[in-house]
């Protein structure tokens, strides 16, 4: 059989279901994880192929339960990318009564960070701190250091008290410094340590959280 005879009549959610075990094997027990983190690590890794992320990952001490708690609870989801904002599933916000927001194309956030002399991920973290105050926040970050930097900043001056940072940023310019702020942050978190990540990984995490919730066969 060759491969394009294999491929007719497959459907996505064979393709899945098959990866998924596929990563299941090649990963092993890893007891490091709890049945909740491990479900994150295999979907990351199942966006990536990428199996470092078994040692990169590093999962606040009960930062799953609080994304979850905060998802039951109609969460806001912002993120630093609308790439990442387009990989989060929809009909399970929906599902969920959350809202899934990135700012960083609004005019405004544009004009407020040329006044300020800053990044407009800089200045959207502000905005959201601002506009969703007193609401159930995860931030989503899997582009832009500089918005896991104004986090830290904005949780240590009591402006924001996120339910979950998830900050994966990617690259090789204050990357690492960024997470290591978030890891020491004193707010739940999942972050991808190392130099490792992306708007797609981002949006990994956010999905691994909704579809421990939603039923994705319905």
């Amino acid at each position: 059989m060759n491969i394009l005879d294999s491929l007719e009549n497959v459907r996505p959610a064979d393709i899945e279901r098959r990866s998924m075990e596929i990563i299941e094997s090649e990963m092993g027990d890893a007891p490091q994880f709890t049945p909740e983190q491990k479900l994150i690590v295999k979907r990351v890794i199942h966006t990536t192929a990428d199996f470092e992320y078994l040692h990169t990952l590093r999962f606040s001490s009960g930062a799953v339960e609080s994304g979850l708690n905060a998802l039951k609870e109609g969460a806001v989801i912002v993120t630093d990318t609308r790439m990442a904002l387009a990989g989060i599933s929809k009909p399970a916000v929906n599902a969920l009564g959350c809202q899934a927001f990135c700012y960083m194309a609004d005019p405004a956030i544009t004009e407020a960070a040329r006044r300020s002399g800053t990044t407009r991920a800089v200045a959207s973290m502000d905005h959201a701190a601002e506009v969703l105050a007193g609401q159930k926040i995860i931030f989503a970050v899997g582009n832009a250091p500089t918005a896991l930097v104004r986090l830290y900043e904005l949780i240590r001056e009591g402006r924001v008290s996120p339910a979950l940072v998830i900050g994966v940023p990617v690259g090789f310019v204050n990357v690492v410094q960024s997470k290591e702020l978030i890891l020491r942050s004193g707010v739940p978190f999942i972050v991808a340590e190392g130099r490792k990540g992306g708007s797609n990984v981002a949006a990994a995490i956010c999905n691994a959280l909704l579809y421990q919730l939603y039923d994705r066969s319905c």
